[in-house]
């Protein structure tokens, strides 16, 4: 049962990416709601320009998306312990790779929805973008510390 305390966060999300990928959340659906809040907070704005950036919400939410799964990937990998592999890093963006391919091969299926090879490769570059950042965030951590180690010895 320890897997389950170390991948449930991952496979939560796993499940929410599937739900985004239903007919709820096509861009016609999504629309109904941004393009109305954008007017309200934008009102001087034409439908067109409104329209774009209800585009690059949507694609801005790819990103995000598996920017957090790839953490939440590392996170089961790394099993609670401290040190940093670049393997994990790795196996991190691929499983987060896989997961992308498999919900656009589900979005074709969706009414509503289309699978796009383009929405894959922006929800590689989160899971990446994630590993990136969890590797300078370990890295500036290490620098710390062993600034106040050397500090302590003085």
């Amino acid at each position: 049962m320890g897997w389950v305390r170390l991948w449930w966060p991952a496979l939560v999300w796993a499940a929410v990416i599937a739900w985004f990928s239903t007919g709820t959340f096509t861009s016609e659906n999504t629309g109904k709601i941004i393009i109305p809040v954008l007017h309200w907070i934008l009102p001087a704005l034409p439908r067109e320009t409104l329209v774009v950036i209800h585009g690059l919400i949507r694609k801005t939410a790819h990103f995000v998306e598996y920017f957090v799964l790839s953490l939440l990937i590392l996170r089961g990998l790394r099993a609670g312990r401290k040190e940093a592999h670049l393997r994990w890093a790795v196996a991190a963006v691929l499983l987060a790779v896989a997961y992308a391919a498999l919900d656009e091969f589900h979005q074709s299926f969706v009414p509503g929805r289309t699978a796009a090879v383009s929405d894959v490769l922006l929800d590689s570059t989160g899971g990446a973008a994630a590993q990136a950042v969890a590797a300078l965030t370990f890295l500036l951590g290490e620098v710390r510390r062993k600034r106040q180690g050397s500090m302590a010895a003085v």
